[in-house]
């Protein structure tokens, strides 16, 4: 046995992700949970009348404590995962499916146990486990809001009424209510059927000088692996020490951080014992050959619903039909959802699947899609009530009372009576009856009675004997001595060998029980599968080439179905002809086609190998067909494997130990959970040997990165067709004239309504919160999907498109295809004719009135772009680049219009029935596209990162001023976000003239230069060598603009280069902003951006040295200084593909640079006698000047060691500044000295020495910001907040300075 840990790097491997608490807000208070207003609102939304003129406000017919409250997530530790980011809402939605529940001491207060799942886009799964449990409500206000609450119900009481209504949703909403009405006395519920916001009381009230008020609180392990069984014994560990009378060992941190940290995930094939509270906790994880884990107890589903039943729902399952799980228990929905979907192997639900659907969610039940769903009961609620809106193709299980509800004329599996038989007689085994109706928390007393020999536990009488033996100490020697001498102790020896392992305790038994016989069950439904599939290999078809596969799959064959159903004993073909159209299906078959190019899935592997196995052993020979049934084989094998992991445990985890906490913080309080201290929970070990261990997905994802980006677009494709599409192929039994119009119309309808999805899941994603707010977020569910992925997807969508009836199939894309066809044949026009055809609509003035010529936008003109990219080897490539460029420049929608103008191409490349050639849905497909338009994609540039761009760049002088042109030589350095351009020379003199639109002209130096892609332009640096006699140059702008995306970047100046003018800078890092075409542009491209922050002026200058744009108050420039520090704190907050530039931030209009400038210009006495100019970095340059003296003279000696260190600090950097070579004016340098400061998180310690320095009081007046102790002070607390942030500078800001 070895031992295991698990660090914080190593997260992918550890045993869970989060702990997280839900419960009751002190602080927020009550807050009425919003279901019932929104139920009043549907009902008069369905009944015609406006909704706002539903009642609005609480239901006080209602007893207080029979309502439901909003409950919150407390706390949760770790703050986040990088990989698995913790959704807050999702986890408290499902901690609390009903929200808090609040009871008095009269009411049963048991605690309950449930679990669910979240499901990301990507197909990934959390699993979360809940221990829900009541604790005493100690908050004042809470329970006078209660007693207010109860007054107000006792008021308001009103006689029940009765009313009907049409509406499903609203008898949905009415019939998930509680069974009776306000009064009267209710029957509490079982323990068995506890669920975990148990059933409040139904009768009574409450009083706060008399009645103690409880209310629900949930603990939950958030875990990447469904360990069900070790989570749940973790949680009823933690609750146990919450509730004992005596404090636990340790503080509760301890074991938190333990199992979020320091328990590592068991290997394949390995089991692990990690430590809880009180006693240790075992798991293990199946082999690379053995069935996936489920650890969800399978006995049970069968004892709840009873072996005719679950067949009946899993043949529901295979054939994806609409499933809908309803039992009070919320333990109970996960347990027979899981159970059912873990049979499914080799294959997998790919529909939605929501085990336990939140009240809040009910309007999923309308969704017209397959569904796995799991909806809550209530006591007394009555089924006949329970209108749901779809019924028909709806599979209804009522667990609780052993029904369900089948549809019509749906086909039975093969050989059902033989395999009913087969399972029943494996339940037997283990004691339960395969009519089901048993409790499912166990499998019930008879089950326990009948194991009792068998897995050695003892009768009560002989139990009492061995707890008196065990602590003898004069037989604990006999016995010694018996073994050595070779004699037996018969009757204790019968007991201990009776025992069978005396350290198993009974729940132990039942887990190793419950174990065994799920891992049966699971071998006998894959043998059906293994034999009825033994041969499926030799009907897929396999293609040459993976794209050639990908383009073309829509209307390809990847099986041969007739084939293949031909081949199936008779018996089996009413099943086997609808399992072959289902969607997982499907993606098993794609998967086994991607094999060719990749690892394959875990699920084919075992499959497969399975099948190998099979025929080795000759259990079906390939030219016999015949429907005999056929037993499994490894019921014993599987069992054994499960049991030698679970008895002789192969690793062991690191035991819960004192972590460094402070001090009186989270006393124990018996039956309160304490607060946990998070500063210790947060983070994990720094010093763990395996912290940087990954797992071994997180591998292979770093060994095959192409083949993971195509597998979650593969997923992706595969989810939009299970949400849109579904069947993929029409049925091979009738092929009529009639079906096939039928079949294509629908595929037209399936692609019109994906591509409405993929745009508006795209908008979605873009605008983000926003979209949210407008009511989107739960109709489209983006969380966690890349924008390169949803691009992609687009771009897989249109390929589809283009590839629907195409007369003949040339090249591996069709819509390259098509595209090529457009330019031979507008290229053979633009030779008969000398000029382009489609110059008029297809052309597009500049971007900018002044300074850059007409750019010509074009599809040719984009194509031309893409075939000159050497970069790009293949058609799909290229028709990938095309579109990405198009949808960047937002120019998709009006390229493809134009594109598909050409009616007579459209004729001869697609067949009638194709999508192209349908008016109605393709004008509506543009549409779609169109709305694109709102938001601002960089999808090309992004991309293509090491494609070689031309830029051009025009330097625009301010004529009025100073000279149109100079004599010295100009240079600039372009950077962006992937890189700089270098410096570039440019040719004094080069002038160029334009005119506006009202032909004024404007004389500007321009230049076009060719380098490695920028990405998105941040900043651009200018300056000239000050040669010649007309030296000086004020300059207004610099334009750069990227000649193949079209997007122009404005960098602002307004200041002069040039020695003994302005601060005598020779050169100047402006920022950019990235224009947005004018009101005249076209109205498909109308949408704007906000602006970025732009380099500072000379307006704003003026404004700092108290020119014509007047000085700004104290108050404005803290207020100036506290927003450019929430501007960066807020840029970190940001997802990392948001941020966005954060140059601009420092060095922008309003960053924090022009902040500090700000600051340190109040109060400064510039203007000096002559009129010179004094600029802030004199200040800091005699300053610097003041300490190095006292340096020199020792003074600096007698002061505390962190302030010399910080003087000689400042000393340092200023004169790094000042050594570079650089031809920086002083500006420039204070500029510099700020964003060193920031990076290097010096400036909050650099600002008491330039206060305390004597310097100060000539330089500055008594009414300066920078002599106000209390304004410096809190100007050091905002710097300081800089602190937890990783500051970058641009190279091209920190060029030339050496520290």
């Amino acid at each position: 046995m070895s031992v295991s840990t698990a660090g914080t790097g190593a997260a992918p491997c550890r045993f869970a992700h989060y702990f997280a608490i839900c419960g009751l807000d002190t602080e927020t208070g009550l807050e009425a949970d919003e279901l019932a207003a929104l139920y009043q609102w549907l009902e008069a939304d369905l009944r015609g009348n406006e909704p706002d003129s539903a009642t609005k406000g609480e239901n006080f017919d209602q007893s207080p404590l029979r309502r439901t409250f909003k409950s919150k997530i407390l706390a949760h530790y770790p703050e986040t995962v990088e990989w698995n980011p913790f959704d807050q809402d999702a986890v408290n939605m499902l901690c609390m499916p009903r929200g808090l529940s609040f009871c008095t001491q009269a009411d049963r207060r048991e605690p309950a146990f449930h679990s669910f799942i979240i499901t990301r886009e990507d197909g990934s799964r959390s699993y979360g486990f809940v221990q829900t449990f009541y604790e005493e409500v100690t908050s004042g206000p809470v329970r006078a809001a209660m007693q207010t609450l109860h007054h107000m119900h006792q008021a308001e009481r009103a006689p029940p009424s009765s009313s009907s209504s049409s509406s499903s949703m609203d008898s949905l909403a009415s019939s998930l209510e509680d069974g009776g009405g306000g009064g009267g006395g209710g029957v509490d519920p079982p323990p068995s059927l506890a669920a975990p916001c148990p059933a409040p009381p139904s009768g009574g009230g409450y009083d706060a000088s008399r009645d103690t008020l409880y209310v629900t609180k949930a603990l939950c392990l958030l875990a990447p692996v469904p360990f069900m069984t070790a989570c749940r014994r973790f949680l009823a560990q933690l609750l146990r020490a919450v509730t004992a009378p005596e404090p636990p060992p340790l503080p509760l941190e301890s074991y938190v951080h333990n199992v979020l940290y320091e328990v590592p995930l068991p290997a394949p094939g390995r089991s692990l014992r990690f430590h809880g509270v009180y006693e240790p906790v075992v798991c293990q994880r199946p082999g690379p050959g053995e069935l996936p884990l489920a650890d969800y107890p399978l006995g049970d589903a069968f004892a709840l619903l009873g072996v005719e039943n679950l067949l009946q729902l899993y043949t529901c399952t295979l054939l994806e039909m609409q499933l809908l799980l309803y039992s009070q228990d919320y333990q109970r929905l996960m347990t027979v959802a899981e159970g059912v979907t873990s049979l499914l192997f080799p294959f997998q639900w790919q529909h939605v699947y929501v085990p336990i659907l939140p009240p809040s969610l009910l309007h999923f039940l309308d969704a017209p899609v397959p569904y796995l769903m799991g909806l809550q009961s209530r006591e007394g609620a009555d089924r006949s009530k329970l209108e749901l809106p779809q019924e028909a193709n709806l599979c209804f299980v009522d667990i609780d009372n052993h029904r369900i509800e089948l549809p019509e004329d749906f086909p039975q599996l093969p050989n059902m009576a033989e395999f009913r038989e087969e399972i029943s007689d494996v339940l037997r085994q283990y004691g339960i009856s395969p009519n089901g109706g048993g409790a499912g928390g166990g499998g019930g007393g008879s089950r326990r009675e009948e194991e009792d020999g068998r897995n050695g536990n003892l009768a009560r009488e002989e139990q009492e004997v061995m707890e008196r033996l065990q602590g003898n100490a004069t037989l604990e020697r006999l016995q010694a001595l018996t073994r050595r001498t070779g004699v037996t102790v018969a009757g204790v020896d019968a007991l201990r060998g009776g025992q069978g392992g005396a350290s198993r305790t009974p729940e132990e038994e039942e887990e190793l029980s419950n174990a065994k016989l799920s891992v049966q069950l699971r071998e006998v439904f894959a043998g059906r599968f293994t034999a009825m599939f033994s041969d499926y290999e030799a009907f897929v078809i396999h293609s040459p080439d993976l794209e050639s596969w990908l383009s073309s799959r829509e209307h390809m064959h990847n099986f041969d179905k007739a084939s293949f159903l031909s081949d199936q004993p008779e018996p089996y073909l009413p099943f086997l002809s609808h399992f072959i159209e289902t969607q997982m299906f499907a993606t098993f078959i794609d998967n086994k086609i991607m094999s060719q190019w990749e690892a394959k899935e875990p699920l084919l592997r075992v499959f497969d190998a399975r099948i190998d196995k099979a025929r080795l052993y000759n259990v079906r020979a390939p030219s016999l067909r015949s429907s005999n049934y056929q037993r499994c084989t490894r019921l014993k094998e599987a069992a054994q494997a499960i049991e030698q992991r679970l008895l002789k445990v192969d690793h062991t985890a690191l035991h819960p130990h004192l972590l460094d906490m402070k001090i009186g913080e989270g006393r124990y309080q018996r039956g309160f959970f304490p607060k946990l201290q998070a500063a210790v929970l947060n983070t994990g070990p720094t010093n763990n040997r395996l912290a940087h261990r990954t797992s071994s997905a997180q591998r292979r994802r770093e060994q095959h990165p192409d083949h993971l980006t195509l597998d979650n677009d593969l997923k992706e494709r595969y989810m939009q067709e299970a949400r849109g599409l579904g069947k993929r192929q029409p049925k091979l039994s009738d092929l009529s004239p009639a079906v096939i119009a039928q079949t294509n119309c629908k595929f037209v309808e399936g692609l019109l309504k994906e591509c409405r999805m993929k745009t508006k899941r795209m908008l979605v994603e873009k605008l983000g919160r926003e979209a949210v707010e407008l009511g989107h977020g739960g109709e489209a569910s983006i969380t966690g999907l890349e924008e390169n992925t949803l691009i992609a997807s687009l771009c897989d969508l249109l390929e589809r498109i283009w590839s629907h009836g195409l007369q003949n199939k040339q090249g591996k894309s069709a819509l390259w295809s098509h595209l090529l066809h457009y330019q031979g044949r507008e290229e053979r026009l633009e030779t008969q004719q000398g000029e382009l055809p489609a110059s008029g609509p297809e052309r597009r003035k500049s971007e900018t009135s002044v300074g850059l010529p007409y750019l010509p936008v074009s599809v040719l003109q984009d194509m031309r772009h893409i075939q000159s990219m050497s970069e790009i080897k293949t058609d799909v490539g290229r028709a990938r680049a095309w579109l990405r460029l198009s949808l960047e420049k937002k120019l998709l929608s009006q390229h493809l219009k134009m594109l598909l103008s050409r009616q007579g191409l459209t004729k001869k490349l697609y067949k009638r029935y194709a999508f192209l050639r349908c008016e109605e849905e393709k004008e509506q497909f543009l549409f779609h596209l169109l709305s694109l338009n709102a938001v601002d994609y960089f999808c090309f540039t992004c991309v293509f990162t090491t494609i070689m761009i031309p830029y051009r760049a025009v330097i625009i002088p301010i004529k009025k001023l100073s000279n149109t042109m100079t004599t010295s030589n100009p240079w600039v350095c372009v950077s962006g976000e992937l890189g700089d351009s270098g410096v570039m020379q440019i040719p004094k003199n080069v002038l160029e003239m334009t005119f506006d639109s009202a032909f004024r002209h404007h004389t500007h130096i321009s230049a076009m230069f060719k380098c490695q892609n920028l990405g998105k332009l941040t900043s651009t640096q200018l300056g000239h060598d000050n040669a010649g006699l007309l030296a000086k140059w004020l300059v207004d702008c610099v334009m750069v603009r990227n000649e193949i995306t079209g997007h122009t970047y404005k960098f602002p100046c307004g200041r002069w280069l040039g020695r003994g003018v302005d601060d005598g800078s020779l050169e100047r890092v402006l920022i950019g902003e990235l224009l947005v075409p004018g009101a005249e542009e076209d109205s498909g491209r109308g949408s704007r951006t906000p602006e970025l922050q732009r380099s500072p002026s000379q307006t704003r200058r003026s404004s700092i040295m108290g020119g014509r744009g007047g000085k700004l108050t104290s108050g404005q420039i803290q207020e100036t200084i506290g927003e450019a520090v929430n501007n960066i704190i807020k840029h970190f907050h940001k997802p990392e593909k948001e941020r966005g530039s954060l140059t601009i931030l420092l060095c922008g209009e309003n960053g924090l640079v022009g902040a500090l400038e700000q600051f340190f210009h109040h109060g400064f006495k510039s203007a000096r006698l002559f009129q010179k100019t004094v600029f802030v970095w004199d200040f800091i340059e005699k300053a610097v000047a003041y300490m190095e003296s006292c340096d020199q003279m020792g003074d600096l000696q007698e002061t505390p060691e962190p302030l010399g260190l910080t003087c000689h600090s400042l000393c340092r950097y200023a004169n790094a500044i000042n050594s570079t070579r650089r031809s920086i004016g002083k500006d420039g340098k204070f500029q510099l000295l700020v964003c060193l400061g920031a990076r290097d998180h010096l400036m909050d310690q650099w600002l008491p020495l330039l206060v305390e320095c004597p310097v100060l009081q000539r330089m500055y007046d008594d009414s300066a910001l920078l002599r106000d102790r209390t304004t410096v002070n809190t100007l050091i607390g905002v710097l300081e907040t800089l602190h937890h942030f990783h500051i970058t500078l641009e190279a091209s800001l920190v060029k030339g300075v050496d520290l």
